[in-house]
């Protein structure tokens, strides 16, 4: 019987993001500004009143109303500072004014400082033609009252949260946190700070992948090492509690010490999907009681790039964010690719000199590649590469916030 053709990159995450739309995480709470970094906004956020709510100067300079100057020098009549209400403008008069402070009423354009002139006399001499309005940051030139300024389902960051601020909003109302528990599959593996005993390794993924979910806003349930022995894994699902996601790495084959799987298909549903992704390949999604479980292949670069590829995308559709594809950008291949594969395969790569140059050990289980690395270099199933051929790259960056 022939083997099963691989499930493309794209078909696996387009059902992923489907399963995640099944289960989205709905229930909201308000928080903070201050402790809002990093949620993910459940309501839009709508401009209060207008901002900037009145016009104001973009210079240190002078205001006044275009119609009275005339070119001859103008006495100036008031200083406004920023934070300080403005008395109307007094006719054939300027305004001493600085960045930020309201235009008072009458007056309609400033001039810079650097182009004008004050006399012994006090007057001010321009320099330079006026336009009216120049200089002048108008009322309502970033919002107007009622404008939604950001849609549910954006992830809040510094920049968001500082636009919130100049809003005046104290609270946000976020999606909940979603609870996910970590786990890794086997025997062989062992916590930093224990004595290695032959045939055992440390732990990378569960550090990677705790660290991870963190910072996509989530509550991060560590839940160890699952044993390679039935009873005390079906102990270790049975105990996790009110959990959102089940998050494995290793131990998602159908080999004899897959008793992850073999308490899936007892008790609750298993899908083991091939994907045509290198480092990657098996992947299981299944549900254990009705929670959602995600299984990642145990190599370490193979768990970075299946969780930044599908689970965080599928993480983020759940707590109903919209965009979740990481962006990318061409550049070109600072090597060669003679032999086609049937995988896609995404190379943990620099940029030097505009160009992606890849580690030059791409080994499943060396996650070093990805510490010295700024992205993942994609090379498309099919497709060989002469050096200077052009391909995508994703940074990093991209993935990891």
């Amino acid at each position: 019987m022939a083997a099963a053709p691989l499930m493309p990159v794209e078909t696996a995450l387009a059902r992923l993001l489907e399963l995640a739309g099944q289960t989205p995480i709905d229930a909201c709470e308000q928080v903070p500004l201050e402790d809002a970094d990093g949620r993910v906004l459940a309501e839009p956020l709508r401009a209060g009143f207008d901002l900037p709510p009145w016009p104001n100067s973009a210079m240190d300079g002078y205001a006044l109303r275009l119609a009275d100057w005339q070119g001859d020098p103008l006495a100036v009549s008031q200083r406004i500072f920023a934070g300080h209400a403005p008395a109307p403008l007094q006719p054939g008069t300027c305004a001493r004014i600085f960045t930020g402070a309201p235009l008072p009423d009458g007056a309609d354009t400033v001039e810079m400082q650097e182009n004008a002139q004050v006399g012994d006399d006090g007057r001010v001499r321009f320099v330079e033609p006026l336009e009216r309005g120049q200089h002048v940051r108008p009322r309502g030139q970033e919002t107007r009252q009622g404008d939604q300024v950001l849609p549910a389902g954006t992830r809040l960051g510094p920049i968001e949260l500082g636009l919130a601020a100049s809003l005046g909003a104290a609270y946000l109302t976020v999606r909940r946190r979603p609870r996910v528990a970590v786990l890794s599959s086997g025997d062989e593996l062992v916590e930093p700070g224990q004595p290695l005993q032959p045939g055992q390794i440390y732990n990378s993924n569960r550090r990677l992948l705790l660290a991870w979910v963190r910072r996509l806003g989530c509550t991060a349930v560590d839940a160890g090492i699952l044993a390679d022995d039935l009873q005390r894994t079906r102990e270790t699902l049975a105990a996790l509690g009110d959990v959102d996601l089940i998050l494995s790495s290793g131990g998602v084959s159908v080999g004899e010490a897959d008793f992850l799987g073999q308490v899936l298909e007892h008790e609750g549903e298993r899908n083991l999907w091939k994907l045509a992704i290198k480092p990657g390949k098996p992947l299981t999604f299944g549900r254990y009681r009705g929670v959602p479980l995600l299984g990642l292949p145990g190599n370490p670069a193979s768990t970075l790039v299946t969780f930044g590829l599908l689970a965080r995308p599928y993480l983020l559709r759940r707590l109903g964010v919209e965009t979740v594809a990481p962006l990318g950008f061409t550049v070109a291949a600072g090597f060669s690719w003679p032999k086609p594969g049937d995988r896609r395969e995404y190379l943990r790569a620099r940029l030097e000199n505009g160009r992606a140059v890849p580690y030059p050990n791409q080994s499943s289980g060396v996650l070093r590649s990805a510490a010295w690395a700024d992205g993942f270099a994609e090379v498309l199933e099919g497709r060989t590469l002469a050096e200077g051929d052009s391909l995508r790259f994703i940074p990093l960056s991209e993935l990891l916030g």
